[in-house]
């Protein structure tokens, strides 16, 4: 699965991206008909807490599914993304 990942006015550390690989690669497992998943990451006013936000979208064929969860660290918000876009795929699984 093809995983771009966008760092919005900030260097993305090489850590990070070695973990938002790992995460989002496993939902590729789960949904083996995935096309892509594309990562944003980006900083809401630097002087705030729970500062951080990650919007991550799946890619399937026919339909895509996203989540946006915001949080004190990237790690966190990806983490919690993850979990929120296992709710989304199992809901689907169950439409079909």
């Amino acid at each position: 699965m093809n995983i771009t990942i966008n760092a919005v006015k900030f260097r993305l550390a090489e850590q990070l991206e070695e973990f938002i690989n790992e995460k989002v690669s496993k939902l590729g497992k789960l949904v083996p008909e995935a096309l892509g998943a594309e990562v944003t990451l980006k900083v809401d006013k630097p002087s705030a807490e729970n500062n951080k936000i990650a919007d991550i979208k799946l890619m399937v064929r026919g339909y895509d599914l996203f989540a946006s969860k915001q949080g004190g660290s990237f790690e966190e918000c990806i983490s919690e993304g993850i979990d929120a876009l296992k709710v989304q795929i199992e809901k689907h699984k169950d439409k079909k």
